[in-house]
């Protein structure tokens, strides 16, 4: 028996390339995004009631990383903030397209580094989608003349970047990458 009649004996989708919803790598980019997910929320709850953030104000980790509590009401970064209900809504309609596009990206995949982005991003996109908060880590330099402050941010946006950083990888100098001609 094929793998493939295998799969459909019990009742598997097919792990084809045909499939436009599911590829031979779809799994494996499911189990990175719900874990990115999970590990993403329960780090956010144990800030939130493990640490009692909300109470300690700002927590210095390092002389340049802290720990505050910030509400993000816009995407990764608090890129484009909405105060509404609509504005929220709209964005939460554009992370759930995002969503289905890399899913559909992820079906037609065979690479492991891209599948592994890809579940990056998705499941940081979920993450963040999951609640509206950004429970984040402030990066800052501080001298006596100098104050650099970096952007906020939680696990599912470093989960987001990294994914985005590994499709560039993928992109650029994987082995399907478009290679410089010979001369």
């Amino acid at each position: 028996m094929t793998a493939v009649a295998e799969e459909r004996s019990l009742g598997m989708p097919s792990q084809s390339r045909g499939s436009f919803l599911w590829g031979p790598l779809t799994r494996f980019a499911l189990a990175i995004a719900v874990a990115t997910a999970v590990v993403d929320q329960a780090a956010k709850l144990w800030l939130l009631f493990g640490l009692d953030l909300p109470a300690r104000g700002i927590v210095r980790l390092t002389p340049f990383l802290d720990l505050v509590l910030t509400w993000n009401t816009g995407i990764s970064y608090g890129l484009f903030p909405q105060d509404g209900p609509l504005g929220q809504a709209a964005l939460l309609a554009l992370k759930a397209i995002a969503v289905i596009l890399l899913w559909i990206w992820l079906a037609r995949t065979s690479s492991r580094l891209a599948a592994l982005s890809l579940g990056l991003i998705i499941g940081g996109a979920i993450g963040n989608a999951i609640d509206r908060f950004a429970y984040g880590v402030l990066f800052h330099i501080t001298t006596a003349n100098f104050t650099f402050n970096w952007y906020v941010f939680n696990l599912a946006d470093v989960a987001i970047v990294a994914g985005v950083i590994g499709l560039l990888v993928e992109t650029l100098i994987g082995p399907g990458a478009a290679k410089a001609p010979r001369s």
